[in-house]
Order: structure tokens, then C-alpha cells, then sequence
């Protein structure tokens, strides 16, 4: 990101080599205290009416129209119960049913933390108490719904946690002896049950709690090292972190030992050896392991966790980041610094963003440094805002950034996706990190319109500001404290020429990591204005300079191609420019953040803030030239993007193979595979004797599957059928080459809407990459 390199190196130059000493914190029991900067709980903040405030308002009507029992159907199930409630669609009649419980509680804790919300409180109490009464049918602790598939038939999924008890641990990364991430959504109803009792102050969730720990606990500590290695392989969310906060909340050294136990080294190890190893790798399983490691860094000292915590930050943030903020496509990592051959309608999972927003809060409260909240604003502003639609309160899983592509909502009752969840809890924490403090110093990080009323030190005061579409923010003081206090104004890396007032005489605090800090003794009435100058900038994605995005102030801008409803099949808008990008915009007069784009052919576009284009089609990135390229490489510019677009109307399927949910969408299944990951591209490999199934959608008619191959791999043969028929023999004679290879199999017209594909292995490995299923080119 280009104008994060300076707020960047501070943040490099100011973590490198921090080891912090640890105090002695706690009534009960001692605690290394490394923190030095903490947020003012949401409490004592009230926000006035903005963007964020209507999304939290969507968001606690959503989390109102949820019904607890319905979403503890499969747990009722389980503990052989009578069902208080049909079942709920989407994911919750999948074998992840119970994450989006674990979610809700926590959301609806963060709420009632906020403002006691009385609705919500009761709900959440009548969760707990049917909870209580399950875990004690149960008998053993357990309290989940998850469910596996055995022999066709759904089963309660606690057989998997016994299995694994025994020793028994099977797992292609997405499913532990085939159940899907039990271990993950073990992890968010643990969590919700923390925030019940931390957050919401419900005393009825600790035994609960403890309970839970003390089932899935057990098995751990009964697991050899290796096999909890073994275990960990599959997607286990933050189990690390949920068992340090129980640590921290009772000061049992058992579940901190838990806590270590659960280190996936895998992937961790490197990562503390600073060496980035995330491509390839799916990218929400790892960074909620990070978020574990950062809290038990707080909690040991231990500084390992914390090399590992900041490096990895470094590189999601400013290595394998787009210009929202958000990471990964097709929920995937790719090579660092090379994002351009991967923009499509699969980037930025809402869930990474999360995610990442948590690991920035533990990092800033380590050392307060405003970079941090530089990149925790742009994604606030530009990916969390941007995927909740504040009229109905419905959430996108991912953020498309490709040319043309537009954002798909979930329903009320219907998806469950993660990203939901994760919603649910993004949405109703717009209060907690406005403003932070020290012994010293009171940071105001976000410029949210909000009220402070901070009566343990005396101050209370109003954020004026129309931000983020203008850039002039005030805090009015109402009540002051009779001592000298210093405020602490985040001036953003973009914000050339910042300037600061106080009752509107020009001053110059102090600048210090990123900051405007004035130091005195405040007084009601007092009035000081921060002016932040929202100029236009342009931003390259990382792997191609001559690709860009736009930005004004904070926001990321888009071109508007049209309502989403309508598919956008024109040629993506490319500009010529005269050496410098941001040149080609032209602002509309009297309109903050829009701007009017000629691209080199067809009608000019208009640029608005991306955030706020919930039912339209976009473009964010923008191919450039100059003159001489242009004339250069017109026809192959044309040419490519012909193609491409053919493509896209041909396709009626692609599969990922290798990739957890694209996996789960095909309904694949192997007598015995290896997913597999070669020049960022998921793979299957099939050994010899083996088979693999999955489904492909179909369109009326005859078809192509189109299979990618690794050219290198030949002298080995493959038979493939199509809904039980052969339809080909794949044999590729040495000598081979060290590039892709695209075969084309031709598929018998049907008229259902999908057809099962077959591979059987014969000779070697097979080893299939991207799968489609295309219509025929037109004659």
C-alpha cells in the first residue's frame, strides 16, 4: 500500500525489538501486564447519529430477530432433548451448526456491555439457561451441535471429539474425521460464553463455561504432543485464545498449559522465525491462531509470541493486503506483494478482517503507535462498513474487487455463512476502539461522532465531525478534570498538511509516533479542531504498478457501472495518463469524495466512495497507460479482456479443487487424496489405485470440462467419467513442460443441473488443478 509505507516503517522501527517488562496484575492470581495503552470501555461512549451508528442499529435489530433455541436445535438433539424450535437454513442445517450461536451470544454481550440493552440481555439469559440444561443432560460437559455424515446417514457429531479422544484423528484440513471444523465452532461457543460472563456480566455462563473447557480440555491433555499436532491441521479457529481467557478470567494454570498445548507449530514456528510461509494457505484458519498467540503474550511475557503476532501482522497488513484493507482470494493467501493476478469476486473474506481487527488491538495496546489505527480505519471504513447493508442488516461473505462484479447479501434465515457471524459481532463494536488511553494520555484514534463521558477522570467530551466525508473533526470539552491532561489526535499517513486548533487559533502540539498531543490543564467550553485535508491519491496494487486504485482521505473510491442487477459485460475501464494517475479524476464540484473518470474508450464513469455502493456494480482498480504502452499493447489489451469475458459467459462451473469451501460446495470425496498447493494454485493429488467424485453445475446441453494439469506431470493415466459414463483417458506422453496445461474434455448433453465427475487413478499420481465446466464456443 503506497501510502502506508511511511506509517509502516514507524510501526517496524517502533516493534522490532520491543521486550516489554512484565508486572503483577489480578486479585486472584499474577499475570505478566504488558499492555500499555487500553481501550475506554464502550461504556462510556455514546455515538451521535453516523454510518456507524445506523449499522449497529441494523445490526441489533438482526441480532433481536434471532431466535436462541432455534440455533440450539442440533444441541437439544444432541443431549436427546425435545427441540424448542425448527432448525434454520444454510449453514445451521450443515454439519457447522453452532458457530453462528457462539457468535450471536458474543455480539449480543458486546451490546449489552455497551448499553445494558435489556431485549437483548433477557435473550441472551434464556440462551443460557436452556444451555445449562443441555450440558447437564449431557452429563460430561459437552454442548454442541455439530453433526457428521457416516455410511449417508447424519449422526450427533460428539462421536468425533470421542474418537479423537482415542487417538483417532483423520483430517484433510476443513473436516476432522469428516465432520466439518468441530474444533472451530468448539472455539466460538466457547468464546460466546466468555463474552456472556466478561462482556455482559451473566452469571450463569462461568459453570457453563467451565464446563465446556473442562470436556474438550480433557481430550487434549490426554493427546500426545503429535497428535495434537495432528489435530490442529484441521481448522480450529482460536482455540488458543478461548482457553487463555479462561485462564485470565480464573487463574487456573490448567487451561493456560491447554492454552500452550493447542500451538499449531506448523505454521506458528516459521512465523516466530519471521518467515513468511501464508501462501497457499487458507487465511482465516491462521490468523485467529495469532490473536491466541498475542493474548498469551499478555498473559506469559513469553516474547516469541509476540515476534510472531507482529511479523505476521506486518505481512497480512502491508504484504498481502488490498487497498480496502482486506486479504486473500478464495479465502487463500497468495505470494506476497502479488495481488494483480488476483482480483475476482472472491477477495477480501469479511472474516479475515475480523479478525485482523482484533490482532491490531492487542499490538496498539502493546505500543501505541497511530499507523496501526491507520490501517484499522481503512478497513473499518472500506471493507467492515461496506459489508453490512444498513437497511436490512444482511452481511457479504466476501468483498468482490473484480472489475464489474457486485456484493451478494445472506439472508435472514437462510446462510449463516462465518462472515455472518463475524458480522454479527463487527457491528455492534463501533464504540471500543474510538478512544483509547495511558496513565498519561487520552487517545482519540477514530473519528466517530460520539460522546465521551470518562467520570473516572473527569472529563467528558463531544467528537464533532462530519468524517469521514469531511475532514474536519472537533472535540468539544463539557467537563474537565482540575489536572493537566494530554489528548492525543491520530493524524493518518495520507493527511498531508493537517493543521490543529484550539477555540480557533491555529497551535503546534507535539508530534509524536503519528500524533498531534497537547498537554495542559482543559477547560468546559474549550473547543479543539483537527483539519484533515481529504485530497485525491492514487494507490498500486502491489505486482503491478500500472494497476491502481483511488482514494480520498480515508475512503476508497469505485466507478459505478450500474445497477447490480444488471450484468456488467463491457470492456473494464483503462486510463490513459500523463505520468501521474491521479491527474485523470476529475472532481464534481460541490460533492465531497466524487469524481468523473474518462477512461481510453467508452463513457466517462463517475468515482463515489465504495463503501456505500451496496447494489452496484463497481471497479475499483484501474489498468493505465501512457501514449506509447497504449499504442504498444492496445490489441492484446482488447484481445485479453475478449477473452476473458467469453469465458465468464461460457462458465456454468468453477471448482477449486484442494480449497476447504469449494471442496464443501462440490460435495467432493476420495478414497484417499492429498490437497496440495504448487505456484499458488490448489491441487488434489491422486495416487495410483484411488478415486475422487464431486459434482459440477450444468446447463441444459452438451459441455466441456476443462481440467488444468501441471505440463511436467506425464507418463501417467487417469480414467474420467461423467454421472457414471466414461468420458476420457488422460495420458500425457514425456517429454513434458514446466507450464500450466489446459485439456478440454467433452461432456454429454443432460438436462439435469449437475453431473458427477469422476477420476480414477491407474498409473502414477494424478494430479488435477482448476476444474470448469463451459459451454461449447459459439460456431
Amino acid at each position: 500500500m503506497r501510502d502506508f509505507a511511511a506509517t509502516r516503517r514507524q510501526f517496524v522501527m517502533g516493534t522490532s525489538a520491543v521486550a516489554l517488562a512484565a508486572g503483577l496484575a489480578g486479585p486472584a492470581f499474577a499475570l505478566a501486564r504488558l499492555s500499555t495503552a487500553a481501550p475506554i470501555a464502550s461504556r462510556h461512549v455514546l455515538l451521535k447519529p453516523s454510518i456507524f451508528a445506523d449499522a449497529i442499529a441494523a445490526n441489533r435489530r438482526f441480532l433481536l430477530s434471532l431466535d436462541p433455541l432455534r440455533l440450539l436445535h442440533n444441541f437439544y438433539v444432541s443431549a436427546g432433548l425435545p427441540v424448542r424450535g425448527p432448525a434454520y437454513g444454510g449453514w445451521e442445517a450443515q454439519g457447522i451448526a453452532g458457530h453462528t450461536l457462539g457468535h450471536w451470544m458474543s455480539a449480543c454481550s458486546l451490546r449489552i456491555a455497551h448499553d445494558g440493552d435489556p431485549e437483548l440481555a433477557a435473550k441472551l439469559d434464556s440462551a443460557l439457561v436452556e444451555m445449562a440444561r443441555i450440558q447437564a443432560a449431557q452429563g460430561d460437559g459437552y454442548l454442541a451441535g455439530g453433526t457428521v455424515e457416516r455410511n449417508g446417514k447424519t449422526i450427533d457429531g460428539k462421536i468425533v471429539f470421542e474418537e479423537v479422544r482415542r487417538g483417532d484423528i483423520r483430517t484433510r484440513g476443513w473436516d476432522l474425521n469428516g465432520a466439518w471444523v468441530p474444533v472451530y465452532t468448539w472455539h466460538k461457543v466457547q468464546t460466546g460464553l466468555i463474552d456472556s460472563y466478561k462482556a455482559a456480566g451473566n452469571q450463569r455462563a462461568l459453570p457453563i463455561l467451565l464446563g465446556v473447557a473442562d470436556y474438550f480440555g480433557r481430550i487434549v491433555e490426554g493427546l500426545s504432543d503429535a497428535q495434537v499436532q495432528q489435530l490442529l491441521h484441521a481448522e480450529h479457529g482460536g482455540i488458543n485464545e478461548a482457553y487463555a481467557e479462561t485462564f485470565a478470567l480464573t487463574g487456573n494454570p490448567r487451561w493456560l498449559r491447554i492454552a500452550e498445548k493447542l500451538r499449531h507449530r506448523e505454521v506458528l514456528d516459521p512465523l516466530t522465525e519471521q518467515r513468511d510461509i501464508l501462501a497457499g494457505l487458507h487465511a482465516n484458519t491462521q490468523i485467529p491462531k495469532l490473536v491466541g498467540l498475542a493474548r498469551l503474550h499478555e498473559l506469559t511475557g513469553n516474547p516469541a509470541h509476540a515476534t510472531a503476532a507482529r511479523f505476521f501482522f506486518d505481512r497480512v497488513a502491508y504484504h498481502h493486503s488490498y487497498v480496502i484493507g482486506g486479504n486473500s482470494e478464495r479465502e487463500h493467501f497468495g505470494q506476497p506483494d502479488q495481488l494483480a493476478d488476483r482480483l475476482s469476486t472472491a477477495t477480501c473474506e469479511a472474516c479475515n478482517s475480523y479478525n485482523m481487527l482484533k490482532l491490531t488491538r492487542h499490538l496498539y495496546g502493546w505500543q501505541p503507535r497511530a499507523a496501526l489505527f491507520d490501517f484499522y480505519e481503512r478497513v473499518q471504513l472500506n471493507h467492515m462498513i461496506a459489508h453490512q447493508r444498513p437497511d436490512t442488516g444482511m452481511f457479504a461473505y466476501f468483498m468482490p474487487l473484480e472489475t464489474g462484479a457486485r456484493r451478494e447479501f445472506s439472508t435472514p434465515d437462510n446462510s449463516f455463512w462465518c462472515c455472518v457471524g463475524s458480522g454479527m459481532e463487527s457491528h455492534a463494536k463501533h464504540a471500543d476502539s474510538i478512544y483509547w488511553h495511558d496513565p498519561a494520555t487520552l487517545y482519540v484514534n477514530l473519528f466517530i461522532p460520539s460522546r465521551l463521558d470518562w467520570r473516572e477522570r473527569g472529563l467528558t467530551i463531544d467528537l464533532e465531525t462530519r468524517y469521514p466525508m469531511d475532514g474536519e473533526v472537533t472535540l468539544a470539552v463539557r467537563a474537565a478534570p482540575p489536572a493537566a491532561t494530554a489528548i492525543a489526535l491520530r493524524i493518518p499517513g495520507w493527511a498531508t498538511g493537517a493543521t490543529v486548533m484550539l477555540d480557533g487559533k491555529p497551535i503546534e502540539p507535539a508530534r509524536r509516533d503519528g500524533y498531534a498531543v497537547l498537554h495542559r490543564r482543559w477547560r468546559a467550553g474549550e473547543r479543539l479542531t483537527l483539519s484533515l485535508p481529504m485530497t485525491l491519491r492514487s494507490e498500486a496494487i502491489p505486482g503491478d504498478p500500472s494497476t491502481v486504485a483511488f482514494l480520498s482521505g480515508p475512503l476508497v473510491l469505485a466507478a459505478d457501472l450500474g445497477p447490480g442487477a444488471v450484468p456488467f459485460d463491457g470492456t473494464p475501464p483503462a486510463l490513459l495518463v500523463p505520468g501521474d494517475a491521479t491527474a485523470v479524476p476529475q472532481p464534481v464540484p460541490g460533492e465531497a469524495h466524487r469524481y468523473r473518470l474518462s477512461p481510453i474508450m467508452g463513457e466517462a464513469v463517475e468515482l463515489k466512495p465504495f463503501f456505500a455502493m451496496y447494489d452496484r456494480r463497481t471497479a475499483v482498480y484501474f489498468r493505465t497507460f501512457t501514449a506509447e504502452s497504449w499504442a504498444a499493447g492496445k490489441e492484446g489489451y482488447l484481445s485479453a479482456e475478449a477473452a476473458r469475458a467469453d469465458l465468464v459467459r461460457r462458465t456454468a462451473d468453477i471448482f477449486h479443487i484442494g480449497e476447504m469451501q469449494s471442496e464443501r460446495d462440490h460435495g467432493f470425496t476420495s478414497t484417499d487424496s492429498a490437497a496440495g498447493q504448487f505456484y499458488g494454485r490448489s491441487s488434489r493429488r491422486l495416487p495410483a489405485g484411488q478415486t475422487m467424485r464431486f459434482r459440477m453445475a450444468r446447463r441444459p446441453g452438451a459441455a466441456i470440462l476443462r481440467v488444468t494439469y501441471w505440463g511436467d506431470d506425464v507418463d501417467r493415466l487417469a480414467e474420467i467419467s461423467a454421472d457414471g459414463s466414461p468420458i476420457a483417458t488422460e495420458r500425457r506422453a514425456a517429454p513434458g513442460k514446466s507450464d500450466w496445461v489446459v485439456v478440454d474434455y467433452p461432456l454429454p448433453p443432460v438436462t439435469t443441473p449437475s453431473s458427477e465427475i469422476a477420476f480414477a487413478a491407474r498409473q502414477g499420481d494424478t494430479v488435477v488443478y482448476d476444474v470448469r465446466v463451459i459451454a461449447p464456443a459459439a460456431s
